[in-house]
């Protein structure tokens, strides 16, 4: 069994009102208020992620598989677990910085260990299920219609050290939580058994909102933190950077931590203003004396305000990250199309076919593939993936094992190129409006 059975002990989900009083626990009006707990799920959602998975099977689909899409190492994921699934919530940081603390006192629970040292040594899900459970890796990613089942890829190293558990938590039937394993500045990543880095990514370009952690005593900025900041590029919209247990120490300190946090952390992200650090303290308990409890408050209302828009967007989230990734696969597919009518033209001229797909895959630029691409397909050559990516692609897709745009197309079925690019320009956004009516439903 995993670590997370040996430590799920079945404490009470919610403390009484007279309880919180007796143990000093912070009343929890706050969160509820701005959270939503108990506003249920519209009937419409269902039916908006029933279309958005026929659009995804009929008309996205067919062209990732006709081109092998999910062969390029650079692409995301998408399967219908995925499409179905609720926004994730990512947990990361330095180890005991108060991850898992801030996930428990989200869902009024001391279920997760927590300690002063590293307690925390796998991925663990944190998703709603109607009594205390706990499942395995391995079960995790078994069932191939789930939203973790890529995961498998990463071999049993990473699957032993992933797990979740299942709370019956309103806030759970509208979010999943994943806390993540510590950064241990002297561990190398050999150590783990497992590609962390891989995972790392993996999780990073599924989450809908990442926090990031950090305590005031811990704020060393090292190799394996830099790395992280390095996987974040791309996603500095979604992450939210908490300065944590920020009661522990006086005003005084507080701005000073505040500022080299601040400025430690400015160089690592990809923005041309400054990181906004949210100050607070994520446990139950009251805030200590003489801190700026009232600070404080006005941070938590601003972090739980942005958890509650990736609740309130979660379906135009959903709808906009697919037609990304129809986006991606129609440039993938136009790509090896392009190569492959240049080959054809090429070959006619050169006896060696082998010779013509080494000069074409190795020089791309000399046969304006790209250039065409872009020109006749209105692309910009920012939305292009770099060409060493398709060398390596083609190696192990041959290029002559595809077919051609034109010769996928059927008399009566029509080209599936065609129905893509109106999944792009009308099947997708057409869903929107039904989004917004549910949106005025939960009002």
């Amino acid at each position: 069994l995993n670590e997370l059975v040996k430590f799920c002990l079945c404490f009470p989900i919610v403390a009484s009102a007279r309880n919180r009083d007796t143990l000093g626990l912070r009343p929890r009006d706050l969160i509820h208020k701005t959270l939503r707990f108990e506003t249920p799920r519209a009937p419409h959602e269902k039916l908006v992620l029933e279309q958005l998975v026929k659009i995804y099977k009929r008309d996205i689909k067919p062209m990732e598989d006709a081109y092998n899409y999910n062969y390029l190492p650079i692409r995301t994921d998408v399967t219908v677990g995925q499409i179905q699934s609720k926004p994730i919530i990512l947990f990361l940081g330095p180890w005991s910085t108060g991850k898992t603390s801030m996930i428990n006192y989200f869902l009024d629970t001391d279920i997760l260990r927590v300690g002063a040292e590293p307690t925390t040594s796998e991925f663990t899900v944190v998703g709603y299920e109607t009594s205390i459970k706990n499942t395995e890796g391995a079960v995790l990613v078994s069932d191939k219609m789930k939203e973790f089942s890529p995961l498998e890829k990463y071999g049993q190293g990473f699957i032993e050290k992933f797990g979740g558990i299942g709370l019956p938590h309103p806030l759970l039937k509208k979010v999943t939580f994943v806390d993540t394993p510590g950064i241990i500045e002297n561990r190398k990543q050999q150590e783990r058994g497992y590609p962390f880095n891989k995972v790392m990514q993996w999780f990073i370009d599924h989450a809908a909102l990442i926090f990031v952690v950090f305590d005031p005593t811990k704020l060393d900025v090292g190799s394996e933190l830099e790395t992280l900041f390095q996987q974040l590029k791309g996603k500095e919209s979604q992450i939210r950077i908490i300065l944590n247990k920020a009661d522990s120490i006086a005003s005084q300190e507080l701005m000073r931590v505040y500022g080299a946090l601040f400025w430690s952390l400015a160089p690592l992200i990809n923005v041309t203003e400054p990181p906004r650090v949210y100050t607070g303290s994520y446990w139950p308990y009251e805030y200590k004396l003489n801190t700026n409890s009232d600070l404080f408050k006005q941070e938590e209302v601003s972090v739980l305000q942005d958890l509650n828009d990736i609740i309130e967007n979660r379906l135009e989230n959903k709808i906009a990250l697919i037609r990304q990734h129809a986006v991606r696969v129609r440039i993938h597919a136009l790509l090896v199309d392009e190569y492959l009518a240049k080959f054809k033209t090429e070959r006619s001229f050169l006896s060696n076919q082998e010779q013509v797909k080494y000069e074409i895959l190795n020089n791309p630029k000399r046969f304006d593939i790209y250039k065409a691409v872009t020109s006749k397909h209105n692309i910009s050559p920012f939305d292009l993936p770099d060409p060493e990516i398709y060398k390596d692609f083609f190696t192990h897709n041959p290029l002559t094992e595809f077919m051609s745009l034109e010769q996928h197309c059927g008399y009566f079925s029509g080209c599936p190129m065609d129905d893509l690019e109106t999944a792009i320009t009308t099947s997708l956004p057409g869903l929107l409006p039904s989004v917004n009516q549910l949106s005025k439903t939960e009002l």
